[in-house]
């Protein structure tokens, strides 16, 4: 993850420009939207459960396996393709 980047869009989110800033808060959730599923990732090749990261994510067992598990990456995949 580009902290600097992060820091960034962070100053920027307190622009006095409300669209500015809004724009700002959008691209920090879309980058850390990415990092979770890139650390979801690596906790689940570590040999972590879906429900050892659902509690760390503050979400049902069933949320996090819907949201990062194989059917989801297909689903991602195949809507890429679109």
């Amino acid at each position: 993850m580009d902290v600097d980047k992060l820091r960034e869009l962070a100053d920027a989110s307190e622009n006095e420009n409300a669209l500015i800033a809004l724009d700002a808060v959008m691209r920090m959730r879309r980058e850390l939207e990415r990092q979770e599923a890139v650390l979801v990732r690596r906790a689940r090749n570590a040999g972590e459960s879906w429900a050892a990261i659902a509690s760390v994510l503050g979400v049902s067992k069933q949320a996090v396996h819907q949201k990062y598990g194989r059917g989801a990456r297909l689903e991602r995949k195949r809507g890429a393709g679109s």
